[in-house]
This record gives structure tokens, sequence and C-alpha cells, in this order.
């Protein structure tokens, strides 16, 4: 019974723990324009905290491949 009960304490706990955030791709932020933007905007007004977050590394290799491609395509590449 005691097994019960604190697999269930534990069950309910977990549930109500806070969900961790979605970590993106660089391929999929290089698809949604706007996601990049938000993620890029929190990195760059947290970066105390942020900086190092799968997240934000991800969005600027991204924010720096899209730099390169839109710089490749207006130099005629």
């Amino acid at each position: 019974m005691r097994w019960f009960l604190s697999g269930t304490a534990m069950l309910l706990l977990a549930a109500c723990s806070p969900q961790a955030d979605k970590i993106y791709t660089v391929d999929e932020l290089m698809a949604d324009d706007a996601l990049l933007a938000r993620i890029i905007g929190e990195c760059r007004n947290n970066p105390g905290e942020l900086r190092d977050t799968p997240n934000c590394r991800n969005a600027e290799a991204a924010d720096g491949k899209l730099r390169l491609e839109r710089m490749g395509k207006s130099l005629g590449g």
C-alpha cells in the first residue's frame, strides 16, 4: 500500500512540474522565420541565462546560415 501511495504521489508531482521547452533543430528554425525571430529575441534579451541553451545555439546557427544564403543570392550565387 505504501508503494502505491508513494508512486501516486510521484506521478502527481511529475505531472505538475513545469514542462521543458521543445528544442528546435537548425532546419526547423530556418523554415520558420517567426519562431527564429522570437527565440533570437529571447536569447538576446537574457544572454546571461539563455546564451548556452540548445535553442539559442541553434537559433544563432540558423540565423547565420540564413544570412549566408541571402548574401549569396544577393551577390548572384
